[in-house]
């Protein structure tokens, strides 16, 4: 009889980035498109819990979550929305395709969203650097993170879209900062 493990499953630290990583990687989907939910990986259990229901009257406008085995200065691993033609259920992984990253400022922490499209979706696959996507799709994504907390009267500040290459650096650096936190040395290839 197969042997049991007594530890469940953690999205964050057991599943892997994928091989291709940065290129390609896994995301783990928190919030579907279209959702005024807010979940959130709960990074102690590695269960998904209920933060709240968004203030406002916006909803998520792309499948949003996190990337895992990274870690940044936010303590939390690195965010990532996800364009797509379908909304997917919370804790779903998928192969994402970073083509940007839009700088942002979160309560006076820096708070970075990688944006990637589902590299199995005919739609968006194409895509390979944020500047090819439709002014209004960048317009949208913006005003989302700019106006979802302002009810809750919380400061955020969207800075700038950076391209693929940026997107790629920003990945690294919190592949590092995982592997240096979470990874002891003598496990690292």
């Amino acid at each position: 009889m197969a042997q049991r493990s007594s530890q469940a499953s953690h999205p964050w630290h057991d599943l892997s980035i994928g091989e291709n990583a940065p290129d390609l990687l896994h995301a783990v989907i928190e919030i579907p498109r279209g959702s005024k939910v807010k979940y959130e990986l709960d990074k102690q259990t590695g269960l998904l819990l209920v933060d709240r229901v968004l203030y406002s009257s916006v909803v998520y406008p792309h499948n949003y979550g996190f990337i895992p085995q990274t870690y940044c200065a936010d303590h939390d691993p690195l965010d990532i929305l996800v364009l797509m033609q379908e909304p997917v259920v919370p804790f779903s992984f998928l192969r994402a395709k970073p083509i940007g990253v839009m700088q942002m400022v979160d309560h006076g922490e820096q708070d970075d969203k990688v944006i990637a499209v589902h590299a199995d979706d005919p739609e968006y696959r194409h895509f390979t650097d944020i500047s090819e996507l439709p002014p209004h799709r960048l317009a949208e994504i913006r005003r989302f993170f700019e106006d979802y907390k302002k009810n809750e009267n919380k400061l955020v500040v969207v800075d700038e879209f950076l391209g693929k290459d940026d997107a790629h650096r920003i990945i690294k650096d919190s592949m590092a900062m995982y592997q240096d936190l979470f990874v002891p040395k003598r496990q690292r290839s």
